[in-house]
């Protein structure tokens, strides 16, 4: 698909020598907030569907930006596009993704984009999508993290009866059962967002989740009254989900169960710890800002309905 007689852009379906430069453009895209290699991008070129594609734009003989098209797991009948690169190649490869888009059957298409991404805010904003949703991440440095301020909390839980327990993800004797109850029950009750909701609610969805990594569960007796799953990655440790009981909320059991968390990841050596979720969930918001986590950019979700009738000449 050429883009234009004046433009000299030319879009065309990616293949696997231009993972080099697909990942270098989406490396700088996100600002290096993570690292993408020639073999990850070169692994995904290897199986494209309808609704799971890589479009390239080639300017000179030379590729200058990309789309990458992926269902969006919690919104069906949805489809996550993200553009990188040059700005000027957006529009012709946003029209040609959004002509597939249509071709099959897709309701909407969905961009997740951090705000000071700003080449993709400023299209997006222009195209006429509509900002859905806002999601945040933070950062903390554990190597400056201490238990201190919250041995007051633990204490008191303590003596009241409840302790918090670490068990790793291939604890036989962890209360599995007890803990995906409380995982679902904090799904069903968190405020939702297609970027912050997890994929499945499943046991064995729970256990994919916290491998690898440390679970911290407030225990009272054998009850579960709160827990956090800390994942690890290189030097890095980050929160993936955190639930209390309804009966035992704004009681400190979040705060506590992460904190101890992250005294674990300190001793251990972890440098960072990240965490995220949407906007509308103020309690852990709360309980974050607590532990000393420094909030980022914003994450927005900006969604943009499919017109109807749009064809290959879109």
């Amino acid at each position: 698909m050429n883009a234009g007689p004046d433009s000299g852009i030319t879009v065309r379906d990616a293949a696997p020598p231009d993972a080099p430069q697909l990942a270098r453009l989406l490396t700088l895209a996100y600002l290096h907030q993570w690292t993408y290699t020639a073999e990850r991008v070169t692994a995904r070129l290897h199986a494209p569907t309808t609704e799971r594609f890589t479009l390239t734009a080639e300017q000179a003989g030379q590729v200058v930006a990309g789309l990458d098209a992926d269902p969006f797991p919690t919104a069906p009948g949805s489809l996550r596009v993200q553009l990188y690169g040059e700005p000027a190649a957006f529009t012709p490869l946003y029209l040609q993704a959004l002509a597939r888009a249509g071709r099959a059957g897709t309701r909407r298409l969905l961009s997740v984009v951090r705000e000071d991404h700003r080449p993709q805010v400023a299209f997006l904003t222009a195209a006429g999508w509509r900002n859905a949703y806002q999601s945040w991440g933070a950062q903390l440095d554990l190597t400056a993290f201490t238990f201190t301020p919250f041995r007051p909390l633990e204490e008191r839980h303590y003596l009241a009866g409840t302790e918090v327990h670490r068990f790793a993800a291939d604890d036989r004797a962890a209360p599995w059962d007890a803990l995906h109850a409380l995982y679902r029950q904090g799904l069903q009750d968190a405020p939702r967002n297609p970027t912050t909701t997890h994929d499945a609610d499943t046991p064995a969805y729970f256990r994919e989740m916290v491998a690898g990594g440390q679970v911290f569960a407030a225990l009272h007796g054998t009850q579960v009254r709160s827990y956090t799953a800390l994942t690890v990655d290189g030097r890095g440790v980050a929160s993936e989900h955190t639930a209390t009981r309804p009966q035992d909320r704004s009681r400190g059991l979040a705060t506590l169960v992460k904190a101890t968390a992250l005294d674990w990841a300190a001793r251990e050596g972890f440098r960072t710890a990240g965490t995220g979720g949407t906007v509308a969930n103020l309690p852990m918001l709360r309980v974050n800002a607590r532990l000393g986590y420094r909030t980022e950019a914003m994450w927005l979700t900006w969604v943009r309905t499919v017109p109807p009738g749009v064809t290959s000449r879109a």
